[in-house]
């Protein structure tokens, strides 16, 4: 009687502990899943408050090519660009900055500029600057980072492209001048970077675009279902 108690003891006690096992592995799913769309919601406003809508009429968040790190992006590892699009055809690209010279580390942002070099909007992803001073920054604290819209290599000039208390264009903030310098810096080292890349990122957009075609074609000859392909890369199966 005592090693049978014992063995449907036994057993009760490991179907709890698979089950409890599932439930723990499904919260988890679902939590990361939760966590992954509140990102996704998060970067689609930052990147409709530089782009408005009126300005691209794809899915801009899944329309996007990864670039190598280069030290005007401020990146150590691939980094991410959006291509906005109107009617097919390039409009903006937004880039993932980072300027690592603010007073208190990294600032990580988002850049966006227009496909005629001007600057579409800025908008700052995340600090660790001091409250009250560096995070002027933000647009909840001042409209200071609005002061970059529609300006370009050539507006200001090369020259002016600093803080006006290093005899350049742009305010720095009351009691704060290493932030609005670093972000002063980035900006425009990705205008540089921008520029002498263009076409390149142009380019590699269009052979992700191809591959993508490419890919949806032999997809729909190998299942026998039409395919499109969009601008993400997914393919949707059409029903004939």
């Amino acid at each position: 009687m005592n090693k049978r108690f014992i063995l449907v003891s036994g057993l009760i006690l490991s179907l709890f502990a698979i089950i409890g096992t599932s439930l723990v592995g499904i919260t988890h799913e679902a939590t990361f899943a939760k966590i992954a769309d509140n990102e996704r919601l998060a970067t689609l406003r930052k990147l409709n408050q530089i782009l408005s809508h009126d300005k691209y009429d794809n899915d801009l968040l899944h329309t996007t090519i990864r670039i190598a790190p280069d030290d005007r992006l401020g990146q150590r590892k691939k980094s991410t660009v959006y291509i906005a699009k109107q009617q097919n055809e390039i409009s903006a690209m937004i880039f993932s900055v980072t300027a690592p010279k603010g007073y208190s580390g990294e600032i990580k942002m988002l850049v966006g500029i227009n496909i005629d070099g001007t600057v579409a909007g800025v908008r700052v992803v995340s600090h660790k600057e001091t409250p009250g001073l560096g995070d002027a920054m933000e647009t909840s604290r001042s409209d200071w980072i609005l002061g970059f819209n529609n300006t370009s290599l050539l507006n200001p000039d090369d020259k002016n492209w600093k803080v006006k208390r290093d005899g350049g264009y742009f305010d720095q903030f009351t009691g704060a001048t290493i932030t609005p310098r670093a972000v002063v810096q980035a900006v425009h080292l990705c205008l540089i970077y921008f520029d002498r890349h263009k076409q390149e990122l142009i380019d590699q957009h269009k052979r992700t675009l191809q591959t993508n075609t490419n890919t949806g074609a032999n997809t729909g000859a190998n299942t026998g279902a039409a395919t499109e392909t969009t601008d993400t890369g997914i393919k949707r199966a059409i029903n004939k």
